[in-house]
């Protein structure tokens, strides 16, 4: 296999990977959007809470039904899911930097790759 061929399959190898990469990290800037709108969703129901009387009336929609909850209860189960979507923000931040760090490297890689099979075309003429 020439020279040539080699640095051809792995341009469109790299090539394939950076695609995939952009994939992951749009997925993944997704997930932090979608999370964020949750975490903000749910501050206002905190937010909400602070404001009730200790013998409010709170309901919950669990399915079709509204479900008579208790303050003390409704109040412990939003603080928990808050911590829960902070925790995977964090999470998904971190994807996010890793994605960013291997796409500029396979960014990297794949301008090389293009260099080196320019040179040896010209190398050719």
């Amino acid at each position: 296999m020439s020279a040539a061929v080699a640095l051809q399959r792995k341009l469109e190898a790299d090539s394939n990977a950076y695609q995939t990469l952009q994939k992951d990290y749009s997925k993944a800037v997704e997930s932090r959007q979608r999370l964020d709108s949750q975490l903000q969703e749910n501050k206002l129901v905190q937010d909400e809470f602070k404001l009730l009387k200790d013998d409010a009336n709170i309901y919950k929609l669990i399915g079709p039904v509204l479900t008579k909850q208790d303050k003390v209860e409704a109040v412990t189960n939003v603080d928990k899911r808050i911590d829960f979507i902070q925790a995977e923000i964090e999470r998904v931040e971190k994807q996010l930097k890793d994605l960013q760090e291997k796409t500029e490297k396979k960014r990297t890689e794949l301008v090389q790759t293009q260099t080196a099979l320019q040179q040896q075309a010209e190398e050719k003429k």
